[in-house]
């Protein structure tokens, strides 16, 4: 550069002729003519792309790898430093930045070529909550299958929180929040959401929405302020759109294997907290648990929790069924023929007639599944005994094992269904701890007869003769203890004779 200012220098301000500078500098006259050209200094441009000695021998199984993850979903494609560390450990020694710079000319440009901006934005303590959904892939009882994970992050302090489920129904949606304001035990003045049709049901001009009748009572609940991003508009809520990119690489790679989702959902949660360790991404000096800390003085109290459930009324079938999705549930046989309301949790099903609860199911997600209480179809078992043997509620029926070898022996027996549903009787009247009680004295006595086990069970509940003494001691007491008198027997006797 000091080069060439000299250069122009002399023949534009001293005067002198290309040839002397070319003789006085050793630069050819066509050099220093391009330099007199020059309203810049020059610049260096490459003729071809910079190669990496220590990059050089691993090129072709670096683009390998880029290959491979292009034919996988987008969701398990490894990021360039999942691939970087692949490198690592091949024996690579080179920097991350040489990695970056040949995965970038790998990558097709855009026809247009153009860059979209932002405008960057700033949310003061508890201000904002954002919400989003993603999908991941997991390993849940050595199955392996797509839960839906529902994301959160206070716009703040950037705390998240997430929660996995196995659908996006409305009643997910409920839950996710409950559990997401109880964890930040804390209520924002409004939450930032999507055009989902779990919570918005109309568009409208500009941030005109009409949402979701149980999504809006849920929010009257909290006293928060839905907002709804315009469409194609992810920049409104970019930290939650950011969010679920870095926790799929960060907690979804490699993919995780739980016995159950509620051990999922244990993980995803320590891990949460353990991610509020890190720094703040603009106050660099502190952690985002420091910031929530401080935010959290900004929420609102939590208060009582919101009951998230979706209802409906449905009709229950002659064979004391209901359905929801493509699975049936049971219904107490008093019900059969009639409407009752059903009541979907995320992860249960309660069955109502009116205010009273009739019934209670854990959810099922698995399709086209039959989910039967056995109890509830006791009192058509009693008019229909034949029914216990071949009965789809009964096969399978978990039962305490006195009861289950109490009913291997009576069905061997000539009576012995009848004997057996007549045993199945007595817990209306004496309750399941006595009965089953009394089951494994007859167990133990090796006396399965009915007669026997119903013996066993008044020895248990009527009182026993060690009570009836004690009780008698409150009994009144004879003052003046009776005498032997032998004349009444001889009055006795003359009586008799004079009236005969």
């Amino acid at each position: 550069m000091e080069t060439v200012m000299k250069i122009r220098r002399w023949v534009l301000v001293d005067g002198q002729s290309q040839r002397e500078v070319s003789k006085r500098t050793g630069i050819s006259r066509n050099t220093i003519a391009k330099y007199l050209a020059m309203d810049e200094g020059p610049r260096y441009r490459r003729t071809s792309e910079p190669r990496s000695l220590r990059l050089f021998d691993y090129e072709v199984m670096l683009r390998e790898l880029h290959d491979a993850d292009l034919a996988r979903p987008r969701r398990e494609r490894r990021t360039i430093k999942g691939l970087y560390d692949a490198l690592v450990c091949a024996g690579y020694t080179g920097s991350y930045d040489t990695v970056c710079r040949y995965i970038k000319r790998l990558k097709p440009q855009g026809s247009s070529g153009e860059t979209r901006g932002f405008i960057p934005l700033e949310f003061d303590p508890g201000d904002a909550l954002q919400f989003d959904w993603s999908q991941e892939v997991v390993v849940l009882g050595g199955i392996e299958q797509t839960v839906r994970v529902a994301h959160f992050r206070l716009s703040h302090s950037r705390k998240p929180f997430i929660v996995a489920y196995l659908r996006e129904a409305q009643e997910m949606v409920l839950d996710a929040f409950v559990q997401a304001l109880g964890f930040y035990d804390g209520v924002p003045r409004r939450v930032i959401v999507d055009n989902a049709r779990t919570m918005v049901v109309h568009i409208g001009r500009g941030k005109d929405r009409a949402f979701h009748p149980r999504f809006l009572a849920l929010m009257n609940h909290y006293a928060m302020e839905p907002v709804a991003c315009t469409p194609a508009s992810g920049w409104e809520k970019g930290q939650i759109e950011n969010q679920v990119k870095v926790l799929r690489n960060e907690l979804f790679k490699p993919k995780l294997c739980f016995a159950t989702l509620a051990d999922l959902n244990t993980h995803l949660r320590l891990r949460c907290e353990a991610l509020g360790s890190k720094s703040h991404p603009e106050a660099r000096e502190h952690t985002v648990d420091a910031v929530f800390a401080d935010e959290k003085e900004h929420l609102r109290p939590l208060g009582r929790g919101f009951d998230g459930y979706t209802e409906r009324q449905v009709r229950v079938s002659s064979t004391c069924l209901v359905r929801l999705d493509t699975n049936h549930y049971s219904v107490p046989c008093a019900y059969a023929n009639s409407r009752i309301s059903l009541r979907a949790y995320a992860d249960r099903i309660v069955l109502t007639n009116g205010s009273e609860v009739i019934g209670t199911h854990e959810r099922s997600f698995e399709r086209h599944r039959m989910v039967f209480n056995p109890w509830h179809y006791l009192a058509l078992l009693n008019k229909k005994p034949g029914a216990l043997r071949d009965g789809a509620p009964f096969r399978n029926w978990d039962l305490p094992r006195p009861l289950q070898m109490i009913r291997a022996h009576l069905a061997r027996q000539p009576q012995g269904d009848r004997d057996f549903v007549e045993l199945l009787m007595l817990y209306q009247e004496h309750g399941h701890e006595a009965v089953e009680m009394a089951c494994a004295l007859a167990v133990e006595y090796k006396t399965f007869q009915l007669s026997a086990i119903i013996a066993l069970l008044h020895g248990l509940i009527e009182p026993s003769r060690m009570e009836i003494a004690a009780e008698g001691a409150c009994y009144p007491h004879l003052q003046l203890p009776p005498q032997a008198n032998c004349l009444r027997y001889e009055q006795l006797l003359t009586s008799r004779e004079v009236s005969a």
